[in-house]
């Protein structure tokens, strides 16, 4: 027969486990989206026929990434200017 404090660390101990199965749940479920959304883009560039990897290594690409780095930086500081505007 089991004492009180025996029941009362089983029961810790289930509920612990529940929330453990809950979290690897939730992080399963985060997994199998990340994995959803590469397998998407993954379609489209097989689908158009792009091979990244060439692109990437063509000369001017680095110069282009970084036209965009520098494209979406203004972009993003014009954003965050009009919010502070509208507020």
């Amino acid at each position: 027969m089991s004492t009180a404090s025996e029941q009362s660390e089983i029961e810790r101990l289930r509920a612990r486990v529940e929330q453990l199965e809950a979290e690897n749940f939730e992080l399963a479920e985060r997994a199998n989206l990340a994995v959803a959304a590469a397998q998407e883009r993954l379609y489209w560039l097989d689908r158009w026929g792009l091979d990244l990897n060439a692109l990437m290594r063509r000369r001017g690409a680095s110069e282009f990434r970084a036209a965009v780095r520098a494209v979406r930086a203004v972009v993003r500081s014009l954003k965050a200017i009009k919010r502070q505007l509208t507020r």
